[in-house]
């Protein structure tokens, strides 16, 4: 790897840090110079993240490993960029510059610091997605959960205070748990490098392993909670439901993270050796319960805010399903469907509002406040400003029924190729058995049910909506609103056409996930700046 875009491997978490640092010596009332710094930092974090996920499609497993202040693993802080981790940050810096583009046209000026907080998650999560050790993996954690309680309560009004008090108060009992979890695997590991952990598995004396599975226990259920598996995630929909839009399209990959970290440790720790298999049952009953969960919740749901969040746990409970089963051909499906229903789940929170802001105020959950949508400043965008074009209802109309056939799996768009992938490595293709067992076929049946709930309550909230409000406001919509909106849609649509290069890229993906020699092999050889000696690379060195 040449030497630049070796160091380019550390600036999807430099660049928003950078950012929020900058933005903080800013004055509130200067909202333009704000805004504009925080869309040159996002866009280039979308070029940064592009130029990375290149890298990594070329012939080398791993597009590099940076060890921060030369110090070699163990010892030292490592950023290791492979095709997950690059996928992560291209997927984040996608909705992170949509729900950014979103907020400028109201959102951004209802409160203090929106863009700082906005720069700190992004940095927390490219952090999270790209460290190789459970501790600065904890830190960075921390950063992104502390940012994302300000932009909970970005708007204020009794409804999204009331659900970011419980948002706030579950995810710091998580982690905690994330805490202990990772202080018993050090106890009994002594190391919290992935690499150097996943070599030193095979080495632990059975007397101390079940301390180890403990450990591994706890720090699963911290991003068990993330990821929304039940019973954990009864939070989930009302939060997700009462956040502010944009914020809300950000938030739609943060339970994305937990189903990361445990991709990540699973194919790294838990595969060949003492941990061989561990949790994989647990994941796969908490996945299809979670999805059955999310199955009622989505006919049960009355307001579009609600749908959507469950359609958050419909999503997690087929990863975590994907995951119990442990199959490579079904996991590259499902790395597939988890990019198309990012997308369309951020798409479709951004989508709401726009809907909903013809309708009754008092039947708005996203718009939980008059100030929300109160009189625009000096320098913000005043709702005057919108415009009532003529196709407004049908372009609505049109965006509303894509994030409908994206949720309920129709063809021809990318939530079906992502469905069909799995559905069809379920039946046979992978290395599961054929025939498919009743457990398999159970989870099958399962997949099929979500789309059509989906569906049906698509088309039923659908209806109300559109057909019934023929006579009602037309509401006002900005260009500045609408486009990121379609721009989400438009990328599960690229993602339909390049299906073919897309699946191949997640099936090399999964391929070196499965092989953790090749992982702690380029971390243990990383490449050390020559001529600085301030670092060992191996116990005993001076």
């Amino acid at each position: 790897m040449i030497q630049w875009s070796h160091h380019l491997i550390i600036a999807p978490i430099l660049v928003p840090l950078l950012a929020s640092a900058l933005l903080l010596f800013l004055d509130e009332r200067q909202r333009v110079a704000k805004a504009m710094i925080s869309v040159i930092s996002t866009l280039f974090l979308v070029l940064i993240a592009f130029i990375l996920l290149k890298i990594e499609s070329g012939p080398n497993d791993f597009g590099g490993v940076y060890l921060l202040g030369n110090w070699a693993a163990p010892f030292g802080i490592v950023l290791v960029l492979d095709g997950l981790s690059a996928l992560m940050l291209f997927l984040a810096a996608l909705l992170g510059i949509a729900a950014l583009v979103f907020s400028l046209a109201r959102w951004h000026a209802k409160g203090a610091h929106f863009h700082s907080m906005f720069q700190l998650l992004l940095a927390g999560l490219n952090g999270a997605f790209l460290t190789g050790d459970l501790f600065n993996l904890f830190v960075f954690f921390e950063v992104m959960l502390a940012a994302s309680y300000g932009l909970m309560l970005h708007g204020s009004g009794p409804l999204r205070v009331k659900a970011g008090m419980h948002y706030i108060a579950v995810n710091l009992v998580a982690a905690l748990f994330f805490l202990i979890g990772v202080s018993l695997i050090y106890g009994t590991a002594g190391t919290l490098n992935m690499a150097d952990l996943a070599a030193r598995l095979p080495q632990i004396e059975p007397d101390r392993l079940m301390l180890l599975q403990a450990g591994a226990g706890v720090l699963g259920v911290a991003f068990l909670i993330k990821a929304g598996m039940w019973p954990l995630c009864f939070w989930l929909p009302t939060a997700y439901s009462a956040a502010s839009a944009p914020v809300a399209g950000i938030f739609a990959i943060l339970s994305k993270l937990g189903i990361y970290v445990i991709l990540r440790l699973t194919m790294l720790l838990f595969g060949d050796g003492p941990l061989d298999g561990f949790g994989a049952n647990a994941l796969l009953l908490g996945g299809m319960v979670t999805l059955i969960y999310g199955i009622i919740g989505v006919l049960a749901s009355q307001a579009l805010g609600r749908l959507a969040g469950y359609s958050v746990l419909v999503s997690s409970g087929t990863l975590l399903m994907v995951l119990g089963i442990n199959d490579g051909v079904v996991s590259s499906g499902a790395l597939l469907y988890l990019v198309s229903s990012t997308f369309t789940i951020s798409a479709f929170f951004m989508l709401i509002e726009l809907v909903e802001r013809g309708q009754d105020a008092g039947a708005n959950v996203l718009a939980v406040t008059m100030e929300a949508y109160g009189e625009g400043d000096e320098e913000g965008i005043d709702e005057a400003e919108g415009v009532t074009m003529p196709g407004t209802m049908a372009i609505l109309g049109l965006c509303f029924a894509a994030c409908g056939i994206l949720l309920a799996g129709l063809p021809p768009l990318s939530g079906f190729i992502a469905k069909f992938a799995m559905l069809t490595a379920m039946l046979g293709a992978g290395a599961i058995g054929v025939p498919p067992t009743a457990a398999i076929w159970t989870l099958i049946v399962l997949v099929i049910l979500s789309g059509v709930a989906s569906l049906i309550a698509m088309t039923r909230v659908g209806i109300r909506t559109f057909w019934g409000s023929l006579e009602g406001t037309v509401p006002r919509v900005l260009v500045i609103e609408l486009t990121p909106v379609m721009f989400l849609l438009a990328l599960t649509l690229l993602l339909t056409v390049w299906a073919g290069p897309a699946m191949q890229y997640m099936d090399t993906t999964i391929r070196t996930l499965g092989n953790p020699a090749s992982y702690i092999e380029a971390v243990q050889k990383a490449y050390r700046v020559p001529g600085y000696q301030s670092a060992p690379t191996q116990v005993g060195d001076p």
